[in-house]
Formats: structure tokens, sequence, C-alpha cells
């Protein structure tokens, strides 16, 4: 597909953008990648272009990327330049925010979990061995990125530097060198940093020189005078316009009434500000990638849709949102002449029953080889960042009643003594112990432990899952098998047709006639992950809100496809195939 637009330089004027030259207000809207199925990118592009924006914008998430410390993935799923071209061909200017922070409700906001493994280490500072992990990935990222600037005639038109660092700290030392270290490199188009609305934010997030944008979701005439009261010319940016928001486990799926939400966004405009929409199309955070809040007492884990109430919905629909923010891009910038691709269809509603299983504890073998170690290690600690891990040992007995405590537990663990469950413990209750009897000659202890999501934002990012230590009546156990438990090949399993209980593995076969968007319901299961042919859609959990998973249509084929299910408590019998999705109950977001 051929451009309609033809790459231009962005460079800032005394008070708005100029796109090659002439005075240019940026139309955005905000599209992750690393969520949407590489052979949606375009379907999802044209969507947003049929709404009236004329740019993108997109994180890098660098753990995607650099899962494993000095190999770097830009293949596939992964193929940044591949999407940013696509943005490109359907004439589209692509603002990219590399981070190396990103937040974005994304696993450890972006970084990698290998991160966590050198100890000591200050994230989002001036730390040497923090620093040495960014120059390497900014020598891989921006390889890939130098070419696609508009300077060399791609579609990049600007860059972000770092993320709403004024939300966390201050350090401007740090900012400046990530500010050099990616014009050193290249990095010759537009570059900028992004932070709240607030002085406060402002304070700490600006770099002297460098253009300053603001993200906010609500006062848009106080927080566009705010940016103006920091930085006296240039445009003024909302960077993130929060019209929707995202969800965590046990709360209510948000949404915002789309009159409201467009009212605002023409008033932005109407002021003479350019507008990224946050999000565009959220899609969804596949497999174990979601991150997490922490608000001081409460571990806030985000569920795996990241539908965002957003005007393109996370299968493609178009709402009543995307209708009525195209109305106001068009009174703006004039008539929106793309028409946006139809629907996609989806599969028929079917139920289909669970036809094996196997337990987890006796497939440890098959998933993982186990590491010997005299205390128990975290994740990072044994070389895992994303799944589950277990522990392993044995205690000495008979003890009559004693009281089981783990320490430093993140996030969720269960307990079991001879394969048996003695009960459940939690990051949010510490000091919470489990009584457990140890009979004449000893027990097997395990803990199945579940990394929930690293915290993305705030001050807790060095969040190191697994376990530090179990005592029984205060005294340290020692001598551990650890299994680390990504859980990327299921291929080993040895499913049979007898009936298992405790955490599980469940397939399922379903046919089908042909591709579809279809969407996956467990109703009657409690908590797990969910595997379509081989790949992790993502968790589900009975608490909600979310109660049904996107199946994207290229991940089916026309026949028989499976299912496989890891149920870490109670499975039920039948899976569901449904069309239509259900993110749970709703309320208005946080401003």
């Amino acid at each position: 597909m051929t451009s309609s637009r033809t790459p231009a330089e962005l460079t800032l004027g005394e008070t708005g953008f100029l796109r090659n030259g002439q005075p240019h207000q940026i139309i955005a809207a905000a599209i992750h990648y690393f969520r949407v199925h590489p052979q949606l990118w375009e379907d999802r592009l044209l969507r947003l272009r049929a709404m009236g924006v004329n740019t993108i914008e997109t994180y890098v998430a660098w753990n995607v990327h650099e899962q494993v410390r000095g190999q770097f993935d830009f293949a596939g799923r992964n193929d940044l330049a591949a999407f940013v071209r696509t943005a490109g061909n359907l004439g589209l200017d692509v603002i990219v925010r590399p981070g190396p922070y990103i937040c974005a409700e994304w696993e450890f906001g972006g970084f990698p979990g290998w991160l966590l493994a050198e100890p000591g280490i200050r994230l989002r500072r001036m730390d040497e061995p923090y620093l040495a992990a960014v120059d390497a990935w900014f020598d891989a990222l921006l390889q890939v990125l130098m070419p696609l600037q508009a300077s060399h005639g791609g579609p990049v038109v600007a860059m972000q530097v770092e993320n709403e660092y004024g939300s966390f700290g201050n350090d401007t030392e740090y900012l400046e060198y990530l500010h050099k270290g990616m014009a050193r490199r290249g990095a010759d188009c537009l570059l900028f940093t992004a932070d709240g609305a607030g002085d406060n934010f402002q304070l700490g997030g600006r770099i002297p020189g460098v253009l300053s944008t603001g993200t906010f979701g609500s006062r848009p005439k106080e927080s566009l005078a705010c940016l103006r009261h920091h930085q006296p010319t240039g445009p003024l940016v909302c960077m993130e316009y929060w019209h929707g928001w995202f969800d965590h486990w046990t709360e209510h799926h948000h949404s915002r009434d789309p009159r409201e939400a467009a009212d605002m966004l023409d008033r932005m405009l109407a002021d003479g500000a350019s507008v990224n929409i946050y999000m565009g199309h959220g899609g969804t955070n596949f497999g174990w990638w979601n991150g997490a809040n922490h608000d001081g007492t409460t571990y806030q884990p985000t569920v795996t849709s990241y539908d965002y109430d957003a005007p393109v919905g996370e299968a493609g629909e178009l709402t009543e949102k995307f209708h009525r923010f195209r109305e106001v891009i068009a009174r703006h910038f004039g008539p929106v002449t793309h028409k946006p691709p139809a629907q996609l269809p989806r599969l028929a509603p079917q139920s289909v029953s669970v036809t094996d299983r196997v337990s987890l504890r006796s497939s440890l073998d098959v998933l993982s080889k186990p590491l010997r170690r005299l205390s128990p290690e975290t994740m990072e600690a044994v070389g895992q960042s994303l799944g589950l891990i277990h522990y392993r040992t044995r205690v000495r007995g008979p003890l009559d009643a004693a009281q089981l405590r783990v320490d430093g537990l993140a996030d969720r663990a269960q307990v079991f003594l001879d394969g048996s469950e003695a009960g459940l413990l939690e990051r949010d209750r510490p000091l919470e112990a489990l009584q457990v009897s140890v009979p004449d000659g000893g027990a097997e202890l395990d803990l199945l432990v579940e990394n929930m999501g690293r915290i993305n934002y705030g001050p807790l990012l060095a969040d190191r899952k697994g376990i530090g230590g179990v005592r029984l009546d205060n005294q340290f156990q020692f001598n551990w098998e650890i299994r680390p438990l990504p859980l990327d090949d299921l291929s080993g399993l040895a499913f049979g047709d007898q009936l298992v209980e405790g955490p599980a593995f469940h397939r399922a076969e379903v046919e089908v006639a042909e591709s579809a968007d279809g969407f996956i319901a467990l109703p009657g299961w409690t908590k797990g992950m969910v595997w379509l042919n081989g790949f992790a859609l993502g968790r589900y959990w009975e608490h909600g809100p979310q109660a049904t998973l996107y199946a994207p249509g290229p991940l089916w084929k026309a026949g028989l496809n499976e299912i496989v299910v890891l149920e870490l408590h109670h499975a039920g019998d039948e899976v569901e195939i449904r069309d239509t999705p259900d993110l749970g109950p709703m309320r208005s977001p946080q401003p």
C-alpha cells in the first residue's frame, strides 16, 4: 500500500508545530504493537485512520524485545519496524515512546525482569548497573528506529525521553543522560518529555530546552495553562488524553460517557492543542504480561484485557466513542474521507467439554529442571521473569501444630503438604500464617507461587517475585528444590482421561468452520491461564471483572483447535466460546 502523505519533519513554532514548514496540529491515537496480534496491525490502524487521526503513537516495551539479557528480538510479534512502516504506508505519522520505562500498565513498566537479578540495582536514576543495561538496549533499539525517522524518509516524527518521570523522581542528570544518548545514537527527530499537568510533575520531569507535554484526563483549561506556565512558548500538547481507564482484578470495568469524553476532546482541539487519544485501541495483555499497581497498602494486578474503553474496542469494535470522536475531529480538520474496514467475523457460540487432564504436580519434570539451593530464591535470582515458580523441601516431624510463614511473598502462594493443599497465602497479608501438622517422619512441603504482574508505576517498581524464606514456628527451613515454570512450552504434557484435583492442565478440542474472532469464557472455573493452539491468551479469575478472554481470529484454524487451561484450584467441566465480550460491570473512570 502506498502512503498518501509525504514524510516530513516535525519542528517547533512559537505556539504550535510545523510540519514541512507549515502549521500543523497533531491529532493522534495510541496503539501498542505488543498488545495486538501482528496480523491485525493493519486492521486496527485502518480503523484509527478512519476516525480521522493523522498520527499514531506507540510505546516500545523493552521486556518483550530483550527477554534474555543480550538477546534482542525484533521479529514476528516484536517487529517494531514492520508496525511503524505499516502505519507510514497508511499515511500516518508515528510518535515513538521508547522509555526505557513506559508504565503502560504493562509488566514492570516495560523493564525486563532480569534487571532485578542485580543486587541493589536502582532504577530510573544515575546508577551504573542500570545505565549499563539501558545503554545496551538503546544501542540495539536505536539501530531499528533511526532509518524510520522522517529525516530518512520514514514516518517517525518524534520520540519521547523516558516517561512521566516527574511522577517518580527529579534526577535531571539522568534525563539529560538519556536525551544526549538518544541524540548521540542518531535520533534527529523532535524529542520531548511527557508528565502530568501539575507543577510537581513538571518540575521533576522537564529537561531544559526540550519540549514538555502533559498527560491528563480532565480539567483541560487548567492542565493546558499549567503547561504554558512551565513552557511559555511552543506547542501545547496533551500527550495522553485519558478518556478511559484500565481495570484491576476484583474491581469494576471502567467506562466513560462518550459525549463527555468527546466534549473534552473538542475543547482541547478548539484551544489549538495537539492531542494523543490514549488509548485509540487498547488491545490485550496476552500471556503473563499484565502489570500491577500498589496504592501503599494493596497490591492491584491489572486484568488481561486492555480495552481501556477505547474508541476501537479490544476486538476492533467501533464504539459510540469512535463515532463521537470522529465527528469532533471532522469539525476541526475537515471531513474524514477514510472508511473503516468491515467488522471482522465472529465464531458461532458453542460449549465444549474438557476431555483430558494432567496435574501440575505430576508434570513438574517435563516442565522444568530443578535447581538446588540452601534457601528459597526469587524468580529473578534463578533467571526467571514470568509465570509460576515451584518450591519444594522436606520438613521434619512430628509437629502437632506449627505456624508456617512465608517471607517476601510476591504474589500468591498455594501451600501443600504431601500433595494435599494446606492453604493459600497472599502478599497483602504478610503477617498471616498457616497452621499445619507434620506427621512422624516428616512431610514434603510444596509452594506454588504466581507472579501476578510486576508493579508498573510508583515508588515500588523493584518488585521481585517468588519468596524470600519459609519458617515453621520461626525456624527457617533450608535445602530447597526450585523449579521455574514460565510455561512457554507445554508440548511435553502427558494428558490422560483421569480426574485430577488441585493445580492441573485441562484440554478441550474445539472445531470451527473457519478462523474468526472469538471470546473464551470459563464459568465455574476459579483462576488460571488459557492457551489457544499454543498461544497464551492470558489469565482469568472468578473475581472478575473480566469474564471472557479475547481470542483473535489469526489464532484459530479451520477444523480442530486445542484449548489448554491451567486451573490452579477448582476446574469446571466445559469451556464456552462466545461471540461477544464480557468485561464486567462498569463504573466511571477516575479523572
